[in-house]
């Protein structure tokens, strides 16, 4: 007799795949609570399709289970943070139900100290409540795409400096060869071909028209200037490239060509004017005197210099009018002093040219250092721009936009707070003017006084009021808080169920556990009455194995042996009929047992039912009585 085996295995639960169902052992499927939330599975695929975008690929693997993406991605993100935190974030796929509990509190415990502005309990991520996870997760992928960035900016930046510390471009290598060789030669050159004076003037009068000035200059320099072309500026284009061309054709240079197409009239004018300036200076040689009279001179006072400058040419010209000679010694004494007055002038101009370089100096320094900056921060935009084109997606696109308001309103609000700081500090040097004014003029009034000491009294007075009405607030503010707790202590409805859900899971498990040790429990039975019934058997074949010889030696003890084993035939068969009454027991008792089974579970259909019905009016209820309060509000 062997027992069936396999009926131990085959009487545990399974769960089948249809959501809200579960097969028992006889094959029949049980309806248990099925509460599908269309809004739930809308934030939870939005959720896994955030995950992706911000680079958690895991997520897109079908075989996942929905808890292990979301609680993988929000591990993957906090890791991405690059946070500080004594919290060791261990996830494993296919967990246990004590795992998942442990890894839930560890990152409801991380998420304060990341200064997440959204609250989330353990029992919403074990219970995949995906509208409070959403916004969870879109602040650490937020936080993640950040710290990326951050730390993008910071590899590339020290990548460049360690390449530029230990590699050189071939290009800053031949500039490096030949800069001192290009900055020797280009000082050479400047030194050599700087302008040097020749002549100088010596009759301090302003000269009447620019173009005297010009050509006054220039032959102080040595350069002689060209010819006045004033009378020909209305040939055409044509003509006077031709008379370049030919020009150029008989070898003469551009003064020649010009002084060539005037008429001899207006060039000896010009010539005439040159000499004329010509005859007012003197070499640069003779002009130069020492050290120590040109300190004496510096050393006057402005107004005295220009007062003897004008006395001097006061004094020339009158001389210049009478026509009378001279001794050699007067003359050069004149020539001294006219030195004197010259350098004392130019010692001024020179001065007053070096601050005026100087203060230009500064100036262009800080426009270029403004404008290295600008042309940085162009640069940098530009480039940011070009990241900004590249990563832009059509599934991105929106969020771009969005972000695109958002630094726009930024930028506004910026500069819309810049302008008010300007206003309160224009009104508040305005009002300190006002308070001066007052604090000065009105001391001697005291009426003024009194409206001011009034004013102080009423401040006071509100100053204090204020500072109750705070300590009121404050006290109102920590009532609040302490009933904000007290309500937080108490379940939600989607938190009781969450705790329903659990012990439904938890009471099918320890069913199906205690339902496995009572079939074991039977089986064991049942196999230890089969060893009894097989051992009584076989000592009954050996007893008769062992008395059969001697019962067939004689015919007495032949018939004795005969009437003992009908006997033994007929407790045996008494036994089976023991049997097979306590087998019919048994069985009466296994159909009264699923008559039972079967009345329980369509109570539990009714129940699920009437659950379901119940549930479906509260929400209605609560529709209606939101609907009741608005109506009332209107």
């Amino acid at each position: 007799m062997a027992a069936p085996i396999m009926n131990v295995f085959q009487a545990r639960l399974r769960t089948s795949s249809v959501l809200g169902t579960v097969t028992n052992a006889d094959g029949k499927e049980i309806e248990v609570e099925n509460r599908e939330d269309e809004e739930q599975s809308v934030k939870l695929s939005e959720t896994v399709d955030l995950l992706l975008a911000a680079g958690y690929f895991r997520a897109r693997i079908k075989g996942l289970a929905p808890f292990d993406k979301v609680v993988g991605g929000m591990t993957w993100c906090i890791t991405t943070c690059n946070v500080d935190i004594d919290v060791d974030l261990l996830f494993q796929e296919n967990s246990t139900i004590g795992q998942k509990i442990a890894l839930t509190e560890k990152i409801v415990e991380v998420l304060p100290k990341m200064k997440c502005p959204h609250r989330l309990e353990p029992h919403q991520i074990q219970g995949l409540d995906a509208i409070h996870i959403f916004p969870v997760v879109q602040w650490l992928v937020k936080r993640a795409i950040e710290t990326r960035e951050e730390m993008g900016d910071y590899i590339r930046a020290y990548a460049v400096s360690q390449f530029n510390r230990h590699h050189t471009l071939p290009q800053e290598k031949l500039f490096e060869e030949t800069k001192n060789v290009s900055l020797n030669s280009l000082s050479t050159v400047k030194e050599k071909y700087k302008p040097r004076r020749m002549y100088r003037r010596y009759n301090t009068t302003v000269l009447p028209d620019e173009q005297s000035q010009i050509h006054s200059t220039l032959l102080e320099f040595g350069k002689r200037p060209l010819l006045n072309r004033s009378v020909k500026q209305d040939r055409s284009k044509t003509e006077t490239s031709a008379a370049k061309k030919k020009a150029i054709a008989a070898g003469l240079s551009p003064a020649a060509e010009a002084e060539g197409q005037l008429s001899d009239a207006e060039r000896a004018a010009e010539e005439e004017r040159i000499q004329a300036l010509m005859k007012e200076m003197s070499s640069h040689e003779q002009l130069k005197v020492s050290a120590s009279a040109v300190g004496s001179i510096v050393g006057l006072q402005s107004e005295q210099i220009r007062q003897a400058a004008r006395d001097y040419a006061r004094k020339q010209a009158e001389l210049g009018s009478r026509p009378q000679r001279l001794s050699g010694a007067q003359l050069h004494n004149r020539a001294l002093q006219s030195m004197y007055k010259q350098t004392a002038t130019q010692q001024l101009k020179l001065t007053e040219l070096n601050n005026q370089c100087e203060n230009t100096k500064s100036t262009y320094d800080d426009t270029m250092a403004q404008l290295k900056q600008a042309q940085q921060l162009c640069t940098e935009i530009d480039g940011e721009m070009e990241e900004f084109r590249e990563i832009e997606t059509g599934e991105n696109k929106g969020v771009l936009d969005r972000l695109n308001e958002l630094v726009s309103l930024n930028e506004s609000l910026r500069k819309q707070e810049q302008e008010f700081k300007k206003h309160c500090q224009e009104e508040m040097v305005r009002l300190q003017t006002l308070i001066e004014g007052v604090n000065t003029g009105g001391g001697g009034s005291s009426e003024a006084s009194e409206r001011i000491a009034m004013i102080d009294k009423q401040h006071s007075s509100d100053k204090e009021k204020l500072h109750k009405a705070r300590l009121l607030v404050a006290k109102k503010n920590r009532e609040i808080s302490g009933l904000e707790r007290k309500i937080d202590e108490v379940p939600s409805r989607a938190e009781l169920s969450q705790y329903q859900r659990r012990f439904i899971e938890l009471y099918n498990q320890v069913a199906s556990k205690h339902k496995e040790t009572k079939q074991y429990y039977t089986l064991y039975n049942t196999l230890d009455d089969t060893k009894l019934y097989l051992e009584k058997e076989v000592n009954l074949l050996n007893s008769i194995h062992d008395n059969f010889t001697m019962a067939m030696s004689s015919a007495a003890n032949k018939e004795q042996f005969l009437k003992q084993f009908e006997q033994i035939v007929e407790g045996v068969k008494q036994n089976k009929v023991k049997v097979e009454a306590r087998r019919q027991d048994e069985k009466l008792k296994r159909d009264k047992l699923n008559d039972s089974l079967l009345d329980l579970l369509d109570k539990q259909r009714l129940y699920f039912k009437t659950i379901k019905e119940f549930t479906q009016e509260c929400k209605t209820n609560e529709i209606l009585l939101s609907k009741l309060k608005h109506l009332e509000v209107s």
